[in-house]
């Protein structure tokens, strides 16, 4: 080291100003060749981990990447600052040991809330894979809230690194808490709807799910602290504020065990004497269908004379929930019953309408 330090000092020439340059070109190129080195080792890590599917180092390794990339740097940077320092007396190269000092700590809370993201993703992955069923949202809630707690200690740590004195700060926030709140009141609103969700749990991410009080109605696609994101049926993203679901009715479709066929079918006047016929048939095809719950009521029976048809009402509770196997439901009851019709000669009545003109009398008209 010696003999290398004698060659820069006789490449420089003797001037102080070429030799620091000299330096600091040298501690950029070793930068350069260590992230290089760094990425290198990274990258073969990673593919011996994603080998021997172990999500904790594949969770480390995604993580550790950036964070260790600026880290090199930090450092670095901080060493050549130190050296400038020692060649000039400028008060701003005092702050190079603090500035070097946050970047650590920064680094480190980078690193640690982005392994507790990736690590959530890859239990959640191992999870489903081996058929384990996780709820998303509380994995969520619980990733956020770590995520959280970091970064407070990070600036905690940060401050006190700095000559800062934790008990005062924590003093202070107490006082300004109160500022604060009356400032982001619905800031705060929104925070506390979000913790009522993740509490209550009236949703979960994927469900479906609607508002009578609002026009809300869609997949459930992410709950954060402020707002939750909603595709919509059409796929446009609908943001709603996470404090709206403390003053509004939800209902989950996702979550009903059942869902209802209500149909009136009306039969023509001239059907009257096939009324009976017709609703003990539909009777016995609800009965035998295998998509009705036959341990809940099922109600077929003739309800009223309405203005234009002899109403019969099909009421029954169809075990498939979901949109698309459910309508293929109602479509096969709905063909059985018109084909019940069809075989008694009866059909379908639909409004009719009488030319009057024609009706009346050549005296009345």
């Amino acid at each position: 080291m010696k003999w290398f330090e004698t060659w820069l000092e006789n490449l420089a020439g003797g001037d102080a100003m070429t030799l620091f340059s000299l330096h600091a070109l040298l501690v950029v190129l070793a930068i350069v060749v260590f992230n290089y080195m760094l990425r290198h080792v990274l990258l073969r890590f990673g593919k011996a981990a994603r080998k021997a599917d172990t999500f904790w180092e594949l969770a480390l390794v995604a993580s550790a990447k950036r964070p260790l990339s600026v880290l090199v740097w930090v450092v670095g940077i901080s060493f050549v600052g130190q050296m400038a320092q020692a060649q000039t007396d400028a008060a701003i190269l005092a702050f190079i040991h603090p500035v070097r000092v946050i970047g650590v700590i920064v680094c480190l809370g980078w690193f640690l809330t982005g392994f507790i993201g990736n690590a959530k993703e890859a239990i959640i992955r191992r999870r489903n894979a081996r058929g384990v069923k996780i709820d998303r949202t509380t994995a969520d809630a619980v990733a956020q809230l770590l995520r959280i707690a970091v970064w407070i200690t990070t600036f905690l740590v940060a401050l006190q690194s700095l000559g800062f004195s934790i008990e005062g700060v924590l003093a202070f926030g107490g006082i300004g808490g109160i500022a604060i709140g009356f400032a982001a009141k619905d800031l705060l609103a929104n925070f506390f709807g979000s913790l009522m969700i993740y509490f209550d749990r009236p949703f979960a991410v994927g469900e479906w799910i609607r508002s009578p009080d609002k026009q809300i109605e869609g997949t459930v696609e992410d709950i954060g602290w402020r707002l939750t994101r909603i595709r919509t049926f059409d796929r446009r993203p609908l943001y709603v504020p996470n404090s709206v679901f403390t003053t509004i009715t939800v209902e989950n479709p996702s979550r009903m065990s059942h869902r209802r066929i209500n149909e009136t079918i009306g039969l023509r006047y001239d059907d009257i004497s096939k009324v009976k016929a017709v609703v003990e048939n539909i009777q016995a095809m609800m009965c035998e269908h295998p998509e009705i719950d036959q341990d809940l009521p099922v109600v077929v029976s003739f309800d009223k004379f309405n203005d234009f048809s002899l109403d019969i009402v099909v009421r029954a509770l169809c075990r498939v929930t979901a949109g698309a196997e459910f309508q293929r439901a109602k479509q096969d009851i709905l063909l059985k019953i018109a084909d019940i019709i069809n075989s008694h000669g009866a059909e379908i009545a639909f409004p009719t309408r009488v030319n009057l003109t024609r009706a009346l009398s050549p005296v009345d008209a």
